[in-house]
């Protein structure tokens, strides 16, 4: 009998999430493996229908918690599921905030084998109530898996010993699609980030290097991609800076629109900071899916993009603030791209969720042994 594992993520697609993105591909990638999968995820759109013609196309189970108001009814509801499919389940694998919180509460009255995975943000908060419940939580996992070096650190030292570093996966089928001539990249040379607009992601830590940068590229230009949720900030800070011609938002696009904006960038800048109640990125995603299409990276130190770029091999790291450093990053990148253009994708080749997932399988069967 194929061994039952059940997921519980606090994101899930179609809606765009790095958690989210990581629990699709880690239940996609165990299916293919024959275990049999099932997950379960909150309904993020208002009607539902989005993830409802999503899911239809999923070779594992997917039980969705439909939005409900008021919102502790839909907590409730979500309890109820995990306790109902807990019971039959070989290994429970909590991805997200709420997860930990409810499997560790569930998992443990149980024989089941229970593995956390953790991302970053979540065990960084800066409110001393949360940060103490997660670390409660953490304490009661058999297993916690961190996405990177960074992440693994933010934890006690006590969590630590029963804590391995499995890096994020980049999904290469993704890339499997027809580019489009939907989007037009202006500018010599292209800066591109892709993720939600917000103080995490970095983006006007960017804008504001762009008026040195005008000085030595008058043609340089930055285009973010991604959910606008703090683009009026980023527009107001590049009116200030005099770069407002420089700056271009896209929103969100299709994958065959991203490859091909990524197609025709010069470089991906992902330049996160810590937001003032412990945001932070945990590795990053994006950096990979750049790197498979042959664009190397620039990315801030003091986060998980550490460990999500190879330095002098798929891009560069740079101490956010540092001037100096990033023209010199750029400069090398973009006056070296036909060698990152195959470096790049070696080190994304590396991060294939065809290679990630045996890590993964191998933590999950010596779990099950140990815990039997």
């Amino acid at each position: 009998m194929n061994k039952k594992i059940l997921i519980v993520t606090s994101e899930f697609p179609p809606q765009p999430g790095g958690i989210g993105d990581h629990a699709y591909n880690m239940a996609l990638h165990l299916s293919k493996a024959a275990y049999d999968v099932s997950v379960i995820a909150d309904q993020r759109s208002l009607d539902g229908k989005e993830e409802a013609d999503f899911d239809t196309t999923l070779p594992f189970k997917m039980l969705r918690v439909a939005i409900t108001s008021p919102r502790f009814k839909m907590y409730i509801k979500r309890l109820r599921f995990l306790r109902k499919a807990i019971s039959s389940a070989d290994v429970v694998i909590a991805s997200g905030k709420f997860s930990l919180w409810s499997v560790a509460i569930l998992g443990r009255q149980r024989s089941t084998a229970n593995l956390a995975v953790i991302h970053g943000s979540e065990v960084n908060f800066t409110n001393i109530l949360l940060k103490t419940s997660i670390n409660w939580a953490l304490q009661r996992f058999v297993k916690i898996i961190a996405v990177s070096q960074f992440t693994k650190s933010l934890i006690p030292a006590t969590i630590q010993e029963k804590t391995v570093v499995i890096p994020n996966g980049f999904n290469s089928d993704k890339w499997l699609i027809e580019t489009t001539i939907d989007i037009e990249l202006k500018g010599i040379p292209k800066l591109i980030t892709v993720g939600h607009v917000s103080e995490r992601k970095g983006q006007q830590e960017v804008i504001k290097l762009l008026p040195n940068l005008v000085k030595r590229y008058p043609d340089i230009a930055y285009h973010c991609v991604g959910l606008p949720t703090e683009q009026e900030a980023c527009v107001l800070l590049a009116k200030q800076l005099g770069v407002a011609d420089h700056v271009f938002f896209h929103g969100r696009v299709s994958n065959a629109v991203l490859k091909s904006a990524l197609m025709t960038s010069d470089v991906f800048v992902m330049l996160s900071t810590i937001t003032t109640t412990g945001d932070v990125e945990g590795f990053g995603i994006a950096l990979l899916e750049a790197n498979a299409l042959g664009v190397p990276t620039i990315g801030a130190k003091g986060c998980g993009i550490e460990d999500a770029i190879q330095e002098g091999k798929s891009g560069s790291l740079v101490t956010l603030g540092d001037e100096v450093a990033f023209e010199a990053a750029l400069e090398r990148l973009v006056t070296s791209k036909a060698m990152y253009a195959e470096t790049t994708k070696a080190w994304a080749n590396q991060h294939d969720w065809d290679v990630i997932i045996k890590k993964y399988i191998e933590e999950l069967e010596q779990l099950i042994i140990n815990v039997k």
